[in-house]
C-alpha cells in the first residue's frame, strides 16, 4: 500500500509520521523551508513527551510523488481548487482520495438520495471543479479530531487527539476503506468506519461553523467564548439554525447542542484556527465552515438569520485583513 500525504503540515505529518513510524510506504507532498527540513533531516514528531524522527520520502511536487494508492489531502479547504490538479495526477484507475479536510466537502451530495443529489456545493466548489478534476467516487470521507502544529520547519507538536473517523460517501463499507481504515490502526491510531460520515462531519463541524468565526470577529479564545453568556448564546443559536438546515438534508445528531458546547469548553483556553489564520494573515476557511453551511441552508428553505449575519462580517473582517 502506498500513501501519499498531500499538504504534509500539521495534520498531514502527524498522520503521516505515525503511518512511516509503522513502516508503512510513505511519501510527503510539502513545500518551502518545512520540505528543506524534512529532505535534509527527517520529520520529527513530539507526542505526550516522547519525540520520534522518521525519514519518509518528501518531494515538492505532484509530478516526483508518482501515483498511489491512497491520496490522503490535508490542506485547508480553499487549497484544495488550485491543487486539485496536482492532486488529479497522482491518482490512478483504482486510487483513493482520502480528504481530511474541515467543513462541507465539496462531494457532499455525490449519491446522496433526495432532491439534491450528485449537485456540486458551490461555496467549497465553484463552477463545479473538483468534481469534474476529483471526480467524488474516488473520494473517501475522513474527520480529523488530533490537534497538531508545525513548531519549526521539519518539526510537529501533536497536542491531542489520535481519531481519523473514515466513511464511503455512500455508506458502504468497502474494501479500500477497510484496509485504509486497517493501516491507520496498525499506526496506534483510531480509524472507526462509519455508515453515516456526513453525520460524523456535521458533529465537528457544528462547532466550528460558530467558534470559529466569532473568535475571529472577537479575538477571543475558545474558554471565553463558551463562558461568556452573550457570545455562547449567540454560538447556540447558530448551531440551531445548522441543525434545522442539516436534518432537513437527512442528518441525524447523536448529542444536543449544549453537550456539543460543553465538549468545546473542556479544550479550554485555545485559538481556533480562523483565528490563528487571522493574525498570521493567512486565508480562512469561511466558505467551508460557515459559506458553505448558509447555502445549503438556503436550499432547504432556511432563514438562518444568525449564520447569515455573522457570515457577512467575519467576510468583510477577512477582506479588510487581506485575508479572503
Amino acid at each position: 500500500m502506498r500513501i501519499a500525504i498531500f499538504g504534509a503540515g500539521a495534520i498531514g505529518g502527524f498522520l503521516g509520521a505515525r503511518l512511516a513510524q509503522a513502516g508503512m510506504d510513505v511519501t510527503f507532498v510539502a513545500r518551502g523551508p518545512h520540505l528543506a527540513a524534512m529532505q535534509a533531516n527527517g520529520l520529527t514528531l513530539r507526542s505526550g513527551g516522547d519525540s520520534v524522527t522518521v525519514r519518509p520520502r518528501c518531494v515538492e511536487s505532484a509530478a516526483a510523488a508518482g501515483v498511489h494508492d491512497y491520496v490522503v489531502v490535508t490542506l485547508k479547504a480553499h487549497g484544495l481548487v488550485g491543487a486539485a490538479a496536482s492532486i488529479a495526477a497522482m491518482m490512478g484507475p483504482d486510487s483513493a482520495l482520502v480528504t481530511g479536510i474541515n467543513g462541507i466537502p465539496y462531494w457532499y451530495f455525490h449519491g446522496l438520495d433526495g432532491p439534491f443529489r450528485d449537485r456540486p456545493v458551490e461555496s467549497v466548489d465553484p463552477g463545479g471543479t473538483l468534481w469534474a478534476v476529483l471526480p467524488p467516487s474516488r473520494a473517501i470521507g475522513c474527520v480529523v479530531y488530533p490537534a497538531a502544529e508545525v513548531v519549526a520547519p521539519g518539526v510537529i507538536e501533536h497536542l491531542y487527539g489520535d481519531r481519523f473517523t473514515l466513511g464511503e460517501p455512500d455508506g458502504t463499507r468497502s474494501p479500500r476503506v477497510e484496509a485504509f481504515s486497517k493501516a491507520l490502526i496498525a499506526a496506534g491510531l483510531k480509524a472507526p468506519v462509519r455508515p453515516r460520515i456526513r453525520d460524523e462531519l456535521w458533529i465537528k463541524l457544528w462547532g466550528n461553523l460558530a467558534f470559529n468565526p466569532i473568535s475571529a470577529l472577537t479575538g477571543a479564545t475558545l474558554d471565553r467564548i463558551v463562558g461568556d453568556a452573550d457570545l455562547r448564546a449567540l454560538c447556540r443559536g447558530m448551531m440551531l439554525e445548522a441543525k434545522v438546515a442539516a436534518e432537513a438534508l437527512g442528518v441525524r445528531f447523536g448529542i444536543d447542542v449544549d453537550k456539543r458546547i460543553a465538549g468545546a469548553a473542556e479544550v479550554g483556553v485555545h485559538k481556533t484556527s480562523m483565528l490563528q489564520d487571522l493574525e498570521r494573515g493567512r486565508p480562512m476557511e469561511i466558505d467551508a465552515l460557515l459559506g458553505a453551511v448558509v447555502e445549503l441552508g438556503g436550499m432547504t428553505g432556511e432563514a438562518m438569520p444568525l449564520c447569515r449575519s455573522v457570515l457577512a462580517l467575519v467576510r468583510e473582517r477577512a477582506r479588510v485583513a487581506g485575508c479572503y
